[in-house]
């Protein structure tokens, strides 16, 4: 058998393609599965974000609780400070020097 003999020659193409092939078909399941952690990585980010705008969210009602009892405190002391100044004065002025017999 000879190197030019058409029988070598064919196996030696059919190997050169199919080690082309194989290349090809590992090179194609590299790419899909950068991808998909790609993906994967993204929809974490996502998630991420999710839960971080979760506790945002919850953060923000707690603070908007707060303010709601400082006002309404505010409104209480507000509303005794107006009764008091409209409010007669109840205590008797003070009685000055009484001639009294002895």
């Amino acid at each position: 058998m000879r190197l030019s003999d058409p029988a070598v020659v064919m196996v030696i193409v059919s190997g050169v393609w199919a080690t082309a092939y194989t290349v090809r078909v590992i090179a194609n399941a590299a790419v899909r599965h950068r991808e998909q952690d790609r993906k994967i990585a993204e929809v974490k980010a996502a998630t991420v974000s999710d839960d971080r705008l979760a506790r945002l969210e919850s953060a923000v009602e707690s603070i908007a609780i707060e303010v709601e009892r400082i006002s309404e405190g505010q409104r209480f002391t507000t509303r005794l400070l107006s009764e008091q100044k409209q409010q007669p004065s109840l205590t008797l002025p003070r009685p000055g020097n009484f001639d009294t017999p002895h």
